[in-house]
């Protein structure tokens, strides 16, 4: 990689940082767009991509970092200042493969461009000080800012956890995990997609124990002849374990409520063969397409998008479908190594999503078929919205009752209750429970 290239990617980096900061926006979207638009190769995308989220998931160590060697306090800095100094600070202590000098002389001249010629001088006297000097970036004792979460976060966690897990669950919020590819066999066989994609450049390898999953260690999907042809889409292994824990067959009808983008649809048609029907729903007109999009290009007829509110009833379809997956809207706190900038958010603002979540349940149980599977599922290891929200649920309806699963990798839930952590299964965190109608 040139060194013009290396600029190229912080530059994109940066931009994406001040967009992060004044739309409010999330890392992923502004991440994708940046890239698409500036055009960045391969190497310059994966720079760029580390450089972001390691900035984002580092943030509050970062400024501790950077505290340290301020003569003044930091918010007399100009926004973009402490943009430049985090993403400089990042890479002087994380990658090593790029010079010292070469990130002071580039974060230097961002400075100069974004702010003023005072404000490069204490860029580069900054980070020059760091280099003279790297055993004062030590790494601080306590847990929420070595792993930079916020105090109450570190506590909410610790709380639905334990102190023994705590620490490895918040170094796994700090990975990049690679990208999972879900095979359609519909489309094609797992190896010889797999060799396919090593043919044209890409990084993959077979997942441990899910079958027809393959990790995408670099590379771009979008750009694959197997992603062209719908042989493989994006999805983490959790969601995936969600549909196949609901015990899909060929002929069944099947209802997705919170279906957008589609994904656990799309699993559960290929689980059916493409035979029988899955109602996708969302309750946002304009992600609609987006269903129907995917599953166009994976060849899957059976999957019928509409939009519909998950709360509200519709009469027509009471006793209607052999199963129900209801992936509720949730506090997200099972994805935040996708997603880093979830961490700050005001957890506060989480406490009211139990009731949306028993709201939904409540609408969505009258929809299952006697004898039939009702599929609770949320990306959040929270037991408020998880193992709480199921126990009122079965007070309340006495005609379901938790059914064992058993999954790849040896993994069971003999309550029929299961929760999934990156720290031990390398998935997103992620709740399942599956809940079986009495004849």
């Amino acid at each position: 990689m040139s060194g013009r290239d290396r600029v190229s990617a912080r530059n994109t980096a940066l931009e994406v940082l001040v967009q992060l900061r004044r739309r409010q926006a999330w890392s992923d979207g502004a991440l994708k767009q940046a890239l698409v638009k500036d055009r960045l190769d391969r190497r310059d995308a994966a720079l760029c991509t580390r450089l972001v989220y390691g900035v984002l998931q580092n943030r509050m160590l970062l400024d501790y970092w950077i505290d340290e060697f301020l003569t003044g306090p930091r918010s007399k800095l100009q926004p973009v200042v402490e943009d430049i100094l985090r993403l400089g600070v990042y890479q002087l202590r994380f990658l090593d493969k790029i010079p010292g000098s070469a990130v002071v002389n580039e974060a230097v001249n961002q400075t100069k461009r974004t702010a003023n010629v005072r404000a490069a001088g204490l860029v580069n006297g900054v980070l020059r000080a760091m280099l003279r000097s790297p055993e004062r970036l030590a790494m601080p004792e306590e847990l929420a800012l070595r792993f930079s979460h916020p105090a109450r976060l570190v506590e909410l966690l610790e709380q639905n956890v334990g102190r023994e897990k705590l620490s490895a669950l918040l170094a796994s919020h700090n990975e990049i995990p690679p990208t999972y590819l879900q095979v359609n066999p519909l489309r094609g066989r797992t190896e010889e997609i797999l060799s396919d994609l090593e043919q044209e450049g890409n990084r993959v390898s077979l997942h441990p124990w899910m079958p027809d999953c393959l990790l995408l260690h670099s590379g771009a999907v979008e750009h694959t002849r197997a992603f062209a042809a719908g042989q493989v889409y994006v999805q983490d292994p959790a969601a995936r374990l969600a549909v196949l824990a609901a015990g899909m067959m060929p002929e069944m009808n099947v209802l997705d409520c919170c279906a957008a983008p589609g994904g656990k649809s799309i699993a559960a048609a290929i689980a059916m063969e493409n035979r029988g029907t899955v109602t996708a729903c969302d309750l946002h007109p304009h992600k609609i397409p987006l269903i129907e999009k995917n599953a166009e290009r994976l060849g899957l007829s059976e999957i019928h998008a509409m939009v519909q509110d998950a709360s509200s009833v519709r009469p027509a379809w009471n006793s209607a479908f052999d199963v129900v997956l209801a992936d509720v809207p949730c506090s997200g706190l099972g994805v935040i190594r996708k997603k880093p900038d979830i961490r700050y958010k005001d957890v506060d603002q989480l406490e009211n999503l139990p009731l949306v979540q028993s709201r939904i349940l409540a609408v969505q149980c009258g929809y299952v078929k006697p004898g039939g599977v009702l599929l609770y599922s949320t990306c959040t290891i929270l037991r408020r919205e998880n193992q709480d929200v199921v126990h009122d649920f079965l007070q309340a309806h006495p005609e379901f009752v938790p059914e064992e699963f058993r999954l790849p990798g040896g993994i069971a839930a003999e309550d029929g209750m299961l929760t999934l952590y990156p720290c031990d299964h390398d998935t997103d965190g992620f709740f399942i429970c599956k809940l079986r109608r009495l004849p």
